[in-house]
């Protein structure tokens, strides 16, 4: 723990006669209510000042004496933790009012297991400790969906975001459009854009996440139902209008969809699948988007762990079949010697950057222009501290040419291979 934080801490506790009995009753919780005022303290330092005796704070304010008064008008560092963005880069997020970092907490694999586009149990432990993790990190979003885990992965969202102030919150984004069988789990989710499922599954969302209103609702796929894209795409309009949600967006959705939905609304968002095996958007949806002012917020930049650096064929063969990339292409046979050499081939470019291969594999995609930020998921606080410098890395001409470079080598995934 810093020196300046000690300071702000023990002239708090010393200064503030009630604050300081109730610290001696309950340290957690006031650590946690000084952590949500903005006082950066990780989970291993709370654990440790939990321990603080009477007697040890005493000492610690005489040691300090001089310095408390210092140490209290320090108001400037107590900021808000959840849309605090002083560590990390922002940018508009189209033409919504939000402003979100490069990167994003992804919730798909802690909705865990039991159904068809799992990754296998998880913890719910650490996925709320990641989340958390992410948030004290200053990272200022989360993108989850109805679907994953079926309701589990948003009930967990809200799980790990209850005890802090609403106003210090991160934005949370889910999607609609994807309908699961109560009575066989396992099965494969439908694709339903039905107006009045719409309905009730932002009712479902707003209750799974125990929110008043979401932040971006978006459309997972293009309905298979027989909807016509104008009369979901209305629905969400109609939604926002409401103000059930703050703004709306398409997830998956091509050009020609996009124009569609801009002739009813404006397109607040893009979700599209974005990493340097898949490209393919950036041929046309990334071109799109920038000329209509829609933010993009691209997912599976690490394509689902390829491009971690620490992925391996001898690890791919022991994904279990609750695991969905266990039957994907990417994951098997040439396509994963291609994808493995290419994340090779990014170590390089992390070396020169003193960053990670998956901070390099994210700011990849963050390069390209027209993208906002990259959704990256984590199932541990440990895999967040993997990632999060791709909110600050630009990368070179050199290394973007690198890349391009090794791409065309591996032959791994289509698209074009430059921003």
């Amino acid at each position: 723990m810093t020196h300046e934080n000690v300071e702000i801490l023990i002239g708090k506790l010393v200064t503030d006669e009630e604050l300081r009995e109730a610290f001696q009753q309950n340290p957690h919780a006031v650590l946690t209510w000084l952590r949500h005022q903005g006082l950066q303290l990780s989970s291993l330092e709370m654990e440790a000042l939990t321990s603080i005796s009477p007697s040890e704070l005493n000492a610690l304010a005489d040691r300090f004496d001089g310095r408390l008064q210092k140490a209290s008008l320090r108001r400037s560092h107590m900021t808000r933790t959840g849309q605090d963005t002083e560590t990390l880069p922002t940018t508009p997020l189209g033409t919504t009012d939000m402003r979100i970092t490069r990167v994003g907490f992804g919730a798909w694999a802690i909705g865990g297991g039991g159904w068809s586009f799992a990754w296998g149990n998880q913890d719910d432990a650490d996925s709320i400790a990641a989340i958390r993790h992410a948030v004290e990190r200053r990272i200022n979003w989360i993108d989850t969906a109805a679907v994953y885990g079926l309701g589990h992965s948003e009930e967990i969202v809200a799980r790990a975001l209850r005890d802090i102030p609403v106003d210090d919150r991160p934005y949370v984004f889910t999607k609609a459009g994807l309908v699961w069988d109560e009575h066989d789990r396992a099965a494969p989710p439908r694709r339903i854009g039905d107006p009045l499922s719409i309905r009730r599954e932002v009712e479902g969302s707003l209750r799974r996440l125990d929110v008043e209103r979401i932040d971006l609702y978006q459309m997972h796929w293009p309905a298979e139902d027989g909807t016509p894209l104008e009369d979901y795409w209305g629905m969400l309009l109609q939604l926002k209008a409401e103000g059930k949600v703050r703004a709306v967006g398409l997830s998956n959705h091509d050009v020609g969809q996009l124009e569609a939905a801009e002739r009813l609304g404006h397109v607040d968002t893009l979700q599209p699948p974005l990493s340097a095996i898949h490209r393919e958007v950036a041929a046309a949806e990334l071109p799109w988007c920038a000329a209509h002012r829609t933010g993009v917020i691209v997912y599976s930049p690490m394509q689902s762990g390829l491009l971690t650096g620490a992925f391996s064929a001898a690890r791919a063969a022991q994904l279990g079949a609750d695991d969905w990339r266990s039957r994907s292409a990417d994951f098997t046979g040439q396509g994963l010697r291609r994808n493995l050499a290419l994340a090779d081939a990014l170590r390089p470019i992390a070396e020169r950057h003193g960053a990670t291969v998956a901070a390099v594999a994210v700011a990849w995609t963050l390069a390209w222009p027209g993208v906002s930020g990259a959704i990256v998921g984590a199932r541990s606080p440990a895999q967040v501290d993997g990632w999060i410098d791709a909110a600050s890395l630009d990368l070179t001409e050199a290394d973007l040419n690198d890349v391009a470079a090794a791409i065309l080598r591996s032959g791994a995934g289509s698209g074009p291979v430059r921003p």
